[in-house]
């Protein structure tokens, strides 16, 4: 994976950038991580011999051997966006009484302090419905946890990492997202920690294909909506991502990056915008006085839906104006904060789907998958994308959404970590 030093920012658009992705070797690609040459887990059992100091010496020196070829614990990826951090935390549970001897009290405490509470001072959530368990990683078998927080607070975040002393377990962090760039020194000044700073689309796309190919129980990762132009019979259905090539990826964070993927190994960036999650929250904060991403869709969801409808079905005829009603001292008076909420939604939302169905066209793909944090909680975009696909595409464009939204460059940070490509 080749790193140019450039930054990619959620917010940054370079319309003109298509960088085509050169093609990995097969134990780079997420669908090889699960059973590694050499590992326990694929090691063979020794036969049993009288000689126990024997034994005892081949499997003292298997285990030396594996432990060679991968980092040590915790194992961390980040993505460091606009709005928020994104935290990938793998939990070994196959511990052995020798190594909980051996470890040190900074990593239990470590271990102890994020897989013990969903909750981290007053903005920090891990979440918990999103947990996978029983993965194996690098040869140990684990849980992996999901933790976010505003980027505002990552200077908390850093404040705890060295209360913890975790720059006495690793000097390093594999790092994605152009947050990685701009609080690089504050990890080194506040944690005492270098930040591997990854391409954020090659981890995105990695995250992705890896969490596809592991999620094999519970809910499906990736799922669509049935009926999504008939409100009273909309309804969310499971999708097999199965032959997925090619798809059009859209990853909707602060601001926007549309993705043409082709295979495994072969992607470029189509486009961008920079109105997306980060411009919805900021108008709601000014004409709402709201503070946070879940206060505004709350307020959304309660806005008036005749308004809204009006505006979503004058679009599709080419004739709307966002906002066009402001113009109007009485309307303007008369309207609510939850409906300029929801107005806000619709014209990102709205906007979004635009772009996304001209790249379709553009690449004749039709297969379309969103990510991303703006669609956490936020039922009700996820529908309008989908009614805009269908709509617009005359029922032959399918939009996609996946369970882990805004994780996947987080885990493709990880998977770095592991397999350092």
């Amino acid at each position: 994976m080749a790193f140019n030093g450039h930054q990619r920012d959620d917010d940054a658009v370079d319309e003109d950038e298509t960088p085509s992705k050169q093609p990995r070797s097969n134990k780079e690609m997420p669908g090889y991580f699960r059973n590694e040459p050499g590992s326990e887990a694929a090691a063979p059992a020794g036969r049993a011999t009288p000689d126990r100091r024997s034994s005892n010496s081949t499997a003292r020196h298997r285990s030396d051997s594996v432990k060679k070829t991968r980092p040590p614990f915790p194992w961390f990826g980040m993505d460091i966006g606009g709005t928020l951090v994104k935290l990938v935390y793998f939990e070994p549970k196959d511990i052995t009484a020798e190594e909980e001897q051996e470890e040190v009290e900074n990593l239990k405490s470590i271990r102890r302090y994020l897989t013990s509470n969903t909750a981290y001072g007053k903005t920090g959530i891990r979440d918990v419905h999103l947990e996978l368990q029983d993965l194996t990683l690098c040869g140990r078998t684990g849980n992996l946890h999901f933790i976010r927080f505003p980027t505002h607070d990552l200077p908390a975040f850093l404040q705890m990492g060295r209360n913890k002393h975790f720059s006495s377990l690793h000097t390093t962090l594999c790092a994605t997202g152009g947050g990685a760039y701009k609080f690089e020194s504050d990890f080194r000044t506040m944690a005492d920690l270098q930040l591997h700073k990854l391409d954020e689309l090659d981890c995105l796309i990695r995250g992705v294909l890896y969490i596809d190919s592991v999620v094999s129980s519970g809910p499906s990762e990736c799922y669509y909506f049935e009926n999504p132009t008939d409100p009273d019979h909309c309804v969310q259905k499971p999708y097999t991502l199965e032959n997925p090539y090619p798809l059009l990826l859209v990853n909707i964070g602060s601001g926007v990056s549309i993705l043409a993927v082709y295979s495994e190994n072969n992607y470029k960036r189509v486009t961008g915008t920079s109105l997306g999650g980060g411009t919805f929250l900021g108008l709601c904060c000014l004409l709402t006085g709201c503070s946070t991403f879940e206060e505004a869709l709350e307020m959304a969801s309660q806005g008036e839906s005749t308004r809204v409808d009006k505006l979503v079905r004058d679009i599709y005829g080419g004739d709307y104006e966002s906002f066009g009603n402001m113009m109007s001292k009485e309307k303007r008076e008369s309207v609510s904060k939850e409906d300029l909420a929801r107005a806000t939604l619709v014209t990102i939302t709205n906007n979004i789907g635009s772009i996304t169905r001209m790249c379709a066209l553009n690449e004749n793909i039709e297969r379309v998958v969103f990510v991303g944090n703006f669609l956490r909680v936020n039922t009700l975009s996820m529908k309008l994308l989908a009614y805009a696909m269908d709509y617009w595409s005359k029922g032959q464009l399918k939009a996609l959404f996946l369970r882990h939204e805004g994780y996947f460059g987080a885990v493709g940070a990880l998977l770095e970590l592991l397999h350092p490509s």
